[in-house]
């Protein structure tokens, strides 16, 4: 998505090999604008799909997959990494490492949001090393409902976590794909744009 990678190069700030800072556009002050094209990109590539349901994690992955239920028109529901007082214990469980913040949570979706006949589309803002990404695939199918594929805003190609999500034969649309990137050189994509310094 040409218009996402030229603002990653805009206002994103690599802070090392691994790192990358979008919290002026992204995931902390978000551009509504930017995100309601990403949801319409997600919802255009997995068109044919009949999706019935958008998942993501909280918090990060909100706003991706509420534009892209609502360019599908249909519910998105996002896992909770902390059980609020009013939360049932009817839920579906999972166990989730953060790169970005070294912790893990035992992230959980109320079994009411989430049923077996649906035909889910799971979307989140980073694929990096593909835990977030699994631990909701793991609570897909603790539900008995269909994986159609994964949407990530932004994947850092140099990490595993496409491999782990193609060695379990699910259909992943990335729309940034970083090849590599270092505060010294910048950021390469694999595709569109190529390379630019940020």
């Amino acid at each position: 998505m040409k218009v996402l990678q030229e603002r990653i190069c805009q206002d994103g700030n690599v802070l090392s090999d691994t790192v990358l800072k979008v919290d002026a556009f992204l995931n902390h002050q978000v551009d509504s604008k930017l995100a309601m094209l990403i949801g319409e990109e997600f919802a255009k590539h997995f068109a044919k799909e009949k999706i019935t349901k958008v998942l993501t994690i909280e918090a990060s992955g909100i706003q991706f997959a509420m534009a892209t239920g609502f360019a599908l028109q249909v519910p998105f529901v996002y896992a909770k990494k902390k059980k609020a007082i009013t939360q049932s214990d009817d839920v579906y469980t999972a166990s989730v490492h953060s790169f970005t913040r070294k912790e893990t949570y035992q992230i959980s979706v109320a079994k009411a949001y989430l049923k077996p006949d649906e035909r889910v589309l799971i979307v989140d803002d980073f694929l990096a090393t593909g835990a977030a990404l699994v631990g909701l695939c793991d609570i897909v199918k603790e539900a008995g409902a269909e994986l159609v594929g994964v949407g990530a805003v932004i994947e850092k190609s140099f990490q595993e976590g496409r491999g782990l999500l193609e060695d379990r034969g699910i259909a992943i649309h990335s729309l940034a794909r970083i090849k590599s990137m270092s505060p010294e050189t910048g950021i390469e994509f694999i595709e569109e744009i190529g390379a630019c310094k940020s």
